[in-house]
């Protein structure tokens, strides 16, 4: 297909994706930043993880999508007392029968709220990595293949927060996008207390088949992308791993870069980003846009960054700002 094609086929497929904005405002007031990133990970077929301080909003996002999207959702909260048997289920004997079953587990399911994951310790983080990379879960000697689509949206506490474990870097790196949810504006405060005095409660209903976003996704997966800004999605992960060799005086400041996984995903992000702005390409600023989105968790800062109080947002300013643009 030409671009003029693509363009066509995108303006008739992001239907869906206006459908679930509008269903999701019923209930989320403002948190526009938020509920696009949720649609580009909806798109992509990749798990998130928010980030913000409890009140914001998280969990009631997460819910919406999932009411929104036809598909089968459970709510898993993380607890420091919980075990990777809650998760994923586990084999019983039954004497009577003299036989083992197994009994599953809440993860067989198509949408996944791990609410407060860093609360749990890193046993239980880890028992979701096998379903998250690869789309099966192993109880006993039995393996069983999870059911598409399979998306784990998971919230979490800043670190500093009382009673959170870490990720560790291998989970964490799962994750498609880690997504900072902030305060609402003033407007958006207001009318939260609007709602809430006012007692609305907005019935929402299932709006959209999967079938209509797995077609809106291989749509948006056909959207051209120049090789010049495949090469320069390369250039940005490569410079966080090796910054010296792109002229940034930025190798103090890291331990580890970002992975392949980067890559893979900043490419299909953009992707995504142009299919919802309505476009059949993708330019650098789509790639600029979600390079946040993409490489804030994948990233490991130095002793030397946190004694200077470096954010990995303040690092991907800097390769977003040196690295040259096509």
């Amino acid at each position: 297909m030409d671009i003029q094609e693509i363009t066509r086929a995108v303006e008739q497929e992001s239907v869906v994706v206006r459908q679930i904005m509008a269903n999701m405002e019923k209930v989320i007031v403002g948190q526009r930043y938020l509920i696009e990133r949720m649609i580009i990970g909806l798109l992509c077929d990749g798990h998130l993880l928010l980030e913000g301080l409890p009140g914001l909003a998280k969990t009631t996002a997460v819910k919406a999508l999932s009411t929104t999207v036809q598909t089968t959702f459970q709510r898993i909260q993380f607890t420091p007392d919980l075990l990777p048997a809650d998760i994923l289920g586990t084999q019983f004997y039954r004497p009577d029968t003299a036989t083992f079953e197994i009994k599953k587990g809440p993860i067989f399911h198509n949408i996944i709220l791990a609410d407060e994951i860093n609360r749990a310790p890193a046993k239980v983080q880890s028992a979701l990595l096998e379903a998250m990379q690869e789309l099966q879960i192993t109880i006993g000697e039995t393996t069983f293949s999870l059911e598409k689509p399979f998306l784990v949206l998971a919230t979490q506490n800043p670190i500093e927060q009382e009673g959170t474990y870490p990720l560790p870097e291998a989970q964490i790196d799962r994750f498609m996008m880690k997504i900072r949810v902030d305060y609402p504006s003033a407007e958006e405060e207001r009318e939260i207390m609007t709602r809430v005095y006012g007692g609305v409660e907005d019935q929402m209903t299932g709006a959209v088949d999967w079938t209509r976003i797995a077609q809106a996704g291989q749509t948006m997966r056909a959207i051209h992308m120049e090789d010049r800004i495949m090469d320069y999605v390369v250039r940005l992960v490569r410079a966080t791993r090796e910054p010296e060799a792109f002229g940034l005086e930025l190798a103090p400041m890291i331990q580890y870069g970002a992975s392949p996984r980067a890559s893979i995903w900043l490419g299909m992000a953009a992707r995504a980003h142009a299919f919802v702005s309505g476009r059949g390409y993708v330019t650098p600023q789509d790639v600029k846009t979600m390079a946040p989105d993409i490489l804030r968790h994948r990233i490991i800062l130095s002793y030397e960054a946190e004694a200077e109080e470096k954010t990995t947002d303040d690092l991907i300013e800097v390769l977003l700002e040196r690295i040259e643009v096509p």
